[in-house]
């Protein structure tokens, strides 16, 4: 049995060093947020299975091959003849600001459809992940997470939903359009705390009433990210927060799904929610303290890297 089933999208990512109108080396790697949680999770030590299309090109040859390098399960990945690995490139445009470019519009990976999906979850992962990222990209992608999400209410298996709304992909109100109907067979919800409107219903205008009504709809975990502020878990019993590791910041971007492999590796080992936010804020802070979506991720013995001193050397 797969430990984690996630889907999606994944891209080749092209960063600079400077202004791109000014030239320079592009830094060629892989991203997207599915696959960034599966790279996490395997460094973890748990069996995670990724699903999605890319092209019939290079590119996707470069996403297969890093995603297998980093233990991901593949087997299920196809190829499409009717578009390209979708590109991502990552410009600095002020030392903390990064302005981001997607070229996906036609990718093969916006053609992910539910047959994709299904054979893999025929499986019978323990965690399903699915992101709005996906259901974004496109109606067969979106088909596809909507399948998932079925399929864990029927099997059993956890439902884990990160809404990761990004309004250069859809609306506010396609997202929530999308997404709210699919609350009452989520289990796990995470969402940052300016995010919660997009699944919860209209009628809640407060991060309070939205809390309120995602966990009476039928969720059973509402994981808030607050950024530098920590993260705060909410469920039928209460809730309980975590502070953020404090690291010095150097690139955020991936650093919600590192957050969300710590969460799920800690859900996978029994931990109770203190132990699982105490997993996610590290990992996320490995994530900003590295430059790239995943590359410093940590590996399970490192975890407790952080604790030490700033300027230690590890001899």
């Amino acid at each position: 049995m797969t430990d984690v089933l996630t889907f999606g999208e994944a891209m080749v990512s092209l960063r600079a060093d400077r202004l791109l109108r000014a030239g320079g080396p592009l830094n060629v790697s892989v991203a997207g947020a599915e696959a960034n949680v599966a790279i996490g999770l395997a460094r973890l030590g748990h069996t995670v299975s990724w699903v999605g299309l890319t092209g019939q090109d290079e590119f996707g040859r470069l996403v297969l091959r890093t995603l297998r390098a980093e233990g991901v399960d593949v087997r299920h990945v196809g190829t499409s003849e009717d578009g390209p690995t979708g590109l991502v490139v990552f410009e600095p445009r002020t030392a903390d600001l990064t302005r981001v470019e997607y070229y996906r519009a036609g990718s093969a990976g916006s053609r992910l459809a539910p047959e994709h999906v299904e054979p893999a979850l025929a499986l019978g992962p323990r965690v399903v992940h699915a992101t709005g990222v996906t259901a974004a990209i496109g109606a067969q992608p979106l088909r596809a997470v909507q399948g998932a999400v079925r399929f864990a209410r029927a099997s059993g298996a956890t439902m884990c939903l990160d809404v990761n709304h990004r309004s250069r992909l859809w609306s506010h109100d396609a997202a929530s359009a999308a997404l709210r109907p699919l609350m009452q067979d989520i289990d796990v919800l995470v969402a940052s705390d300016d995010e919660l409107s997009v699944a919860a219903p209209p009628s809640a205008t407060t991060e309070a009433d939205r809390i309120e009504a995602l966990l009476l709809s039928g969720v059973r975990e509402v994981v808030v990210k607050r950024g530098g502020d920590g993260a705060e878990v909410f469920h039928a019993g209460g809730s309980e927060s975590r502070a953020a590791v404090p690291v010095a910041v150097r690139d955020t971007v991936g650093a919600g799904d590192a957050f969300v492999a710590g969460y799920l590796s800690g859900l996978l080992d029994g931990l109770g929610v203190a132990g699982r936010l105490e997993r996610a804020v590290t990992t996320g802070a490995f994530a900003v303290t590295t430059y790239g979506d995943w590359e410093g991720l940590p590996m399970r013995d490192e975890l407790d890297l952080l604790q030490s001193a700033p300027g230690s050397a590890i001899r």
